[in-house]
């Protein structure tokens, strides 16, 4: 794989690609630089937000937003060649994620099919269909408003996929506003507002950082090569980066991708680390373990005694998942449980 961790801040003397630390982006199509750069089952995770098919370079007469600062040329996809488009960079992301590697695809709903039919295509595997709503929705008179997009969580088969069940919030960590933190951060329907940035050079559809970081803790690890096939703005590269992980990343438009190399020559790898590390996570050494006759009965005594004694159930439960060191869940479970 082309990505040398001694090559900093060069470019071989090609302006079209440029070697950041160990980092790498190609001012290519995906498939050829994917083809030219990246071996057989080496990257971690994929993270990519392809062109939609709906004339983006039109978008701001449905969002009704001032085009004066985006930079760069959107390059769309005709919509009657998108389906072919789809199969060919998902077949190529197949070939390089390693197996146990993730693949994030953001996708909006018009050719949902057709990115869908090319997933199936190949040998990956769906783990999530994951909504984002967003705000700045596109505004219409005569149906409902559109303001979410699909995110298509898949992975490769035949390793260990990483997934970091307490990446941003422990299991015993509570909401502000009741319940698990962390079951109400892995719910499958995600509220992340875009980035609003008048006045300031943007890239036409760049991701929110919030959105991008998320996915980087719960499904990659420090150093871990992740690739964006559709570079645009760099967005997911800067998170990458600066969560020190390695990036590649592919970007057809010239124009797109000189505008976004100064910001990803600025951030400092790791630099984001402290803005998104979570508390220690919660040991909890029983998890998954089977509950026997005997500690299932001891349980459901345990529980009487401690309500006898004027406990609330909710910290009963509390108590017993120290003591039994089981996650909340498995307690309320067992107790629903016939002793």
């Amino acid at each position: 794989m082309a990505v040398h961790p001694d090559s900093t801040n060069r470019s071989d003397g090609d302006p079209r690609i440029v070697r950041i630390g160990s980092s790498l982006f190609v001012n290519d199509d995906c498939v050829a630089g994917a083809t030219a750069h990246l071996a057989d089952a080496s990257v971690d995770l994929i993270v990519t937000d392809p062109p939609y098919g709906i004339g983006g370079d039109r978008l701001h007469q449905h969002y009704n937003r001032d085009e004066s600062f985006v930079v760069g040329d959107y390059i769309e996809v005709p919509a009657a060649e998108y389906n072919a488009f789809s199969r060919r960079w998902i077949r190529e992301a197949e070939r390089v994620l390693r197996p146990g590697g993730s693949l994030y695809i953001v996708s909006g709903y018009t050719h949902l099919y057709d990115v869908l039919d090319a997933l199936r295509a190949t040998r990956l595997r769906e783990i999530n269909h994951l909504i984002w709503k967003y705000n700045f929705g596109v505004y219409t008179a005569t149906k409902y408003v559109s303001s979410h997009y699909h995110v298509l969580y898949y992975a490769k088969p035949g390793g260990k996929r990483t997934f970091h069940l307490q990446a941003r919030h422990r299991t015993d960590e509570t909401h502000a506003d009741g319940g698990s933190a962390n079951y109400r951060d892995r719910e499958d329907v995600w509220l992340i507002n875009r980035a609003y940035q008048p006045g300031r050079e943007k890239n036409k559809n760049a991701l929110p950082p919030a959105l991008l970081q998320k996915i980087l803790q719960y499904s990659s690890n420090e150093g871990d090569l992740v690739c964006d096939f559709f570079l645009g703005g760099g967005s997911t590269a800067v998170a990458a980066i600066g969560l020190n992980r390695r990036c590649v990343g592919f970007e057809v438009s010239t124009a797109t991708f000189r505008s976004c190399v100064p910001a990803l020559r600025a951030i400092r790898p790791g630099e984001l680390l402290d803005t998104v590390r979570p508390p220690a996570a919660q040991v909890v050494r029983n998890r998954g373990k089977r509950w026997t006759a005997d500690a299932r009965a001891s349980l459901h005594a345990r529980f009487a005694a401690l309500r006898a004694h004027g406990h609330t159930k909710r910290a009963a439960v509390a108590m017993l998942a120290e003591e039994y060191d089981r996650g909340i869940w498995s307690i309320q479970h067992a107790l629903e449980a016939a002793p």
